[in-house]
């Protein structure tokens, strides 16, 4: 009796968890949240924004960023903002700093569930869903303050408006809506605009249909008419959305008289858009790059599934299934659009990822069927943990091609990477022959859970300077300065937003040099102090002798510098930087 009810409780698990959207969502929730409060903000991008949120609602100056009182001319203001909300709303920046990427991502999953299932059914919905979850890339944006989850969720919602106005009800507002949040996701993240490219494949399945002899196999209950007009009022919407921030910051600019606000706009407009893009200045890689180096890991584990996908994208694409046609256009245009340009980062791929599973999950039960793909999922997930396992090991004992990957980081992972690989072997093993599906959601449940939390825990003090400053504050207490005040050269946003004093700096794209000069004209109090990379620090303008070792972080050497250890030879150059004073509220 025991076992037959165990059995039925069971078959009513998998029937909840195969037709239901609950299950998904909890689960999501849980992985996606799971951590929120317990870490500060880690570099690169997380402090600076925080820490732009963060002097938004201690100035009340929201409508320009600005770090430190240094306007901050690279992005947008709507993902600050987001955090600056939640910061006001919870007085937390620890809770905050983190939510809106973990809300758009779940806006991202709903939607990708509840187009698939208008333009398919609910199993396919539910895989589409689960396939996002568990997708590499998409699970640790979400769980990073970086803008890229969120400018995901708006081109999501600009994609889903187009296929449901194109291919489920053709109800206008869905088409407005689609081109109101690419607006919104311009003044996002400059790329917000990337829906507009799935019209052109629903261009070529149009004329594909008009000629092709396989015209009457198209799916007639899924194609909608519109009329002529309605197409041509998109941009209308968009160019809407974007004045809602623009045009105000164009009248506040003009009627200011501020040549820092007149810059502002200029690098907003033209160098962090059509610059960036054209000719680019960093992150510079091969046309190649998104395929070699991208989508075979972050894409995870759906794009193991892509020489099994061939056929039956061809099969749908000469059917002109445009539920195929449309987000495999998509995907494949973005990718394109990216590769173009010199200046490449794999978060860049981020917003097809929805549009590929939306692609692969119509497909599954075909998939799920393959011994040969299943097989090459389950050893993956056999491999991994047992890296993990064999790497905790030899970091154990101090095997030195190890230990020295550590040592780089300054952190001590063995326990962390035995408990993922011991449990998560455990784990995969356990699965029957029938189950090995579930080796990568099991596996990557347990990686990310531990991750975000005694990870977290065991990362956080590294990836910030707070030992640098717990070695500052005990120098000043020690010698009894009073209203100790820091200079910073050289310096990245953490340092402003954990200092526990007030801070003045000059510029975060100032040359060093000039930043140390400008630091030795300030410097005239003996509560005073540089805070410096002992790289930066040049003999002629402070005896070297005369620094005080406050220790290492993010893989550098901080000293701080008195007022006695100024030399009196330092050559001053002619124009001296602009100072910024941030003082704790």
């Amino acid at each position: 009796m025991s076992a037959y009810v165990n059995d039925s409780l069971i078959d009513a698990i998998k029937k909840q968890v195969s037709t239901s959207f609950w299950p998904l969502l909890i689960a999501a929730s849980a992985l996606i949240l799971l951590g929120i409060g317990l870490r500060d903000p880690w570099p690169a991008d997380e402090p600076r924004f925080a820490l732009i949120a963060k002097e938004m609602v201690e100035t009340g100056q929201w409508f320009f960023p600005a770090r430190a009182q240094e306007l901050y001319p690279d992005k947008p203001p709507i993902f600050m903002w987001t955090i600056a909300l939640f910061y006001w709303m919870s007085g937390s920046l620890r809770i905050s700093f983190l939510l809106p990427s973990a809300l758009s991502a779940l806006l991202t999953i709903f939607l990708v569930y509840d187009i698939s299932k208008r333009l398919w059914n609910t199993q396919t919905a539910l895989v589409a869903g689960w396939l996002l979850l568990f997708s590499l890339q998409f699970i640790l944006q979400a769980k990073t303050a970086q803008i890229d989850a969120m400018v995901c969720a708006w081109i999501t919602i600009g994609c889903y408006g187009l296929l449901r106005y194109c291919l489920v009800d053709g109800n206008f507002k869905w088409y407005a809506m689609a081109w109101f949040f690419m607006g919104i996701g311009v003044i996002t993240k400059g790329v917000g605009f990337l829906p507009m490219l799935m019209l052109l494949p629903y261009i070529v399945y149009h004329i594909m249909k008009k000629s092709s002899k396989y015209a009457n196999q198209t799916s007639q209950d899924i194609v909608v008419k519109h009329a002529l007009w309605t197409w041509f009022t998109g941009p209308l919407f968009m160019l809407f959305a974007i004045c809602l921030w623009f045009v105000p910051m164009l009248l506040v600019v003009a009627q200011s008289d501020n040549v820092f606000y007149e810059v502002y706009r200029d690098n907003i407009l033209f160098k962090q858009t059509v610059t960036r893009y054209t000719d680019s200045w960093h992150h510079i890689k091969p046309a190649w790059y998104y395929l070699t180096s991208v989508i075979p890991v972050f894409w995870l584990p759906s794009i193991l599934a892509l020489p099994w996908l061939f056929a039956p994208w061809f099969q749908a694409i000469k059917r002109l299934d445009p539920r195929i046609i449309m987000p495999l256009g998509f995907v494949f245009l973005v990718i394109l659009f990216f590769s173009i340009s010199p200046g490449k980062r794999g978060v860049y791929l981020l917003p097809a990822l929805p549009m590929f599973v939306l692609t692969v999950s119509p497909f599954f039960g075909m998939l799920s069927s393959s011994k040969i793909l299943r097989s090459i999922v389950y050893i993956l997930c056999l491999l991994l943990p047992l890296s993990l396992l064999t790497f905790a090991i030899l970091g154990h004992f101090d095997i030195a091609a190890v230990t020295k990957v550590a040592d780089k980081f300054d952190i001590k992972p063995w326990l962390f990477f035995f408990i993922i690989g011991m449990v998560g072997l455990w784990a995969v093993l356990m699965l029957r022959k029938q189950q090995q599906w579930l080796a990568w959601p099991i596996f990557m449940s347990l990686l990310w859970a531990t991750y975000s939390t005694y990870g977290y825990v065991l990362r956080n003090e590294i990836s910030t300077p707070v030992s640098v400053y717990n070695n500052v504050q005990s120098y000043m207490k020690v010698n009894n300065i009073a209203a100790p005040e820091l200079i910073l050269i050289n310096f990245s946003e953490q340092f402003i937003l954990f200092s526990p004093y007030p801070i003045v700096h000059f510029g975060y794209n100032s040359m060093t040099d000039n930043q140390l000069y400008s630091a030795y004209t300030k410097h005239l109090k003996s509560n005073q102090f540089v805070l410096i990379d002992e790289s930066d620090l040049k003999s002629t303008c402070y005896e070297l002798n005369g620094a005080i070792d406050v220790g290492f972080a993010h893989r550098r050497h901080w000293v701080l510098v008195p007022l006695s250890a100024k030399n009196g030879t330092c050559e001053v150059i002619a124009d001296l930087l602009p100072a910024y004073r941030y003082a704790l509220p």
